[in-house]
């Protein structure tokens, strides 16, 4: 009951950072910028919005983790792989959050391709289980997400998605719902070194959020970066490294209640864009 005990607590005082866990976006890069992960491209478009798997384009396999407010019963952990195939992208994923007492689960298989040279869509299936420990119960549903990104100029990116559309109902007897998320943003890319990353996101059921993310190259490989988001209201910051075929990116939000959650991801690409 101990290591149920903080998960509850912060539930019942805190419901809007707990909310949609397995859908809160991943990666170490996007978690410094404030998580306006919406118009970026990169490997962990396998989560935050399947269609930039088509600019990412790379055979790679990737690791994710999240120590939420460094309380170990709220730990998420992902990973991933992408396989660029004929005309497209196929992407899965695994999620896990919480522990043996209260935990979440998702499987995702995804594909995404281009139509011309600035316009791409993804779509992903997803089968997503909740189980309380001492079998006190699980249950597991269907649903699907779906996103489309386009580059309106070289330096302009503009992304949506959306997780969830069908509201799809988790129980019978409590019309308990898996919340639907919709995202909408933009990314600006200054002189290669910089980038601004803006987004907007709307969950069922709570106010929208307001995400501010920054991307700064400092050397050639080694990255720093910055952001905050509204609702609920927090700071995040990291930096990242691109080490031949590794990509490894550390983050922290900082919540001004509830503390610190450090996050951390690395990517292996095997092969370079075809």
């Amino acid at each position: 009951m101990k290591s149920f005990l903080p998960f509850l607590l912060l539930l019942f005082f805190f419901p809007n950072v707990l909310s949609a866990h397995i859908n809160f976006p991943e990666g170490g890069r996007s978690a410094a910028m404030g998580n306006a992960s919406v118009a970026l491209a990169d490997f962990w478009s396998i989560h935050n919005n399947q269609a930039g798997l088509a600019f990412y384009n790379k055979t790679s396999a990737g690791f994710y983790f999240e120590n939420r407010f460094l309380v170990k019963e709220m730990s998420l952990k992902a990973g991933g792989a992408t396989l660029p195939v004929g005309s497209g992208v196929f992407g899965f994923e695994l999620v896990r959050f919480g522990n043996e007492l209260y935990n979440e689960s998702k499987f995702g298989l995804a594909y995404s391709r281009k139509f011309g040279d600035y316009f791409a869509a993804g779509l992903q299936l997803d089968y997503l289980h909740k189980s309380l420990g001492n079998d006190y119960g699980k249950k597991g549903v269907a649903t699907f997400e779906a996103g489309l990104m386009t580059k309106t100029k070289p330096d302009i990116t503009l992304g949506m998605h959306v997780f969830n559309p069908i509201h799809t109902k988790l129980t019978k007897y409590a019309d308990e719902r898996i919340p639907a998320v919709m995202r909408i943003g933009a990314a600006w890319s200054f002189d290669k070194s910089i980038i601004l990353s803006v987004e907007a996101e709307k969950e069922t059921s709570f106010d929208p959020s307001l995400k501010l993310g920054l991307e700064y190259r400092i050397i050639d490989e080694v990255y720093v970066r910055g952001g905050l988001s509204s609702n609920p209201g927090q700071y995040t910051f990291g930096f990242g490294i691109n080490l031949n075929r590794f990509t490894i990116d550390f983050a922290s939000s900082v919540h001004n209640v509830l503390g610190f959650s450090p996050q951390f991801s690395a990517v292996y690409n095997f092969k370079t864009k075809r």
